[in-house]
């Protein structure tokens, strides 16, 4: 993330938290940031030098008016004038930290072999939030090269406990000792 993206989606962050719509607001970044990646034209279209600047803002405004937060719709008119759209994900990745901070949310990714049933996805969920004393947002994946096992993903850390780590530690415990 750079220093723009940071600054900006903190000071975003800030104006909507002191307004109580943060939530409201980083949902709309959230899906802003999916319509984006379905619609990767329009974000050609905002980023054409050969359109002004204001066109590309109108456009902006046209388009999202009354669709999202008029904050939200002023921080992407702001983005497209200074031509730093391409930071959007990051801003949104600020924001979503600060929220998450404020909030008492930490994210983690869980990885298994085959998808969790809801009794897992539950007991994870409480075991992590019981550890972390924190709101535990869940994001699963798939990916049956691990065999078996987890692999967790939280605060910056990560946890491997799958058949195929744990294969791959039996294999070099015992390269080295032959």
């Amino acid at each position: 993330m750079t220093e723009l993206a940071r600054e900006y989606g903190d000071g975003l962050y800030a104006l909507t938290e002191e307004e109580n719509i943060s939530k409201e607001v980083l949902m709309q970044l959230i899906e802003l940031k999916k319509l984006f990646q379905s619609q990767p034209d329009f974000i050609r279209l905002l980023g054409n030098m050969s359109l002004s600047k204001e066109e590309r803002v109108q456009i902006i405004d046209r388009v999202l008016r009354g669709q999202v937060h008029l904050y939200l719709l002023n921080f992407l008119k702001i983005l497209c004038e200074r031509g730093a759209l391409n930071e959007y994900e990051g801003c949104l990745a600020a924001f979503k930290t600060l929220y998450n901070q404020a909030h008492g949310i930490v994210e983690a990714t869980v990885t298994t072999a085959v998808p969790l049933d809801d009794e897992q996805r539950v007991r994870m969920s409480e075991k992590l939030s019981a550890k972390t004393s924190k709101t535990v947002v869940l994001t699963e994946k798939v990916d049956e090269s691990l065999m078996g096992g987890v692999l967790l993903e939280m605060n910056g850390q990560r946890y491997d406990n799958t058949l195929k780590n744990r294969l791959k530690s039996i294999h070099s415990a015992m390269v080295q000792g032959a």
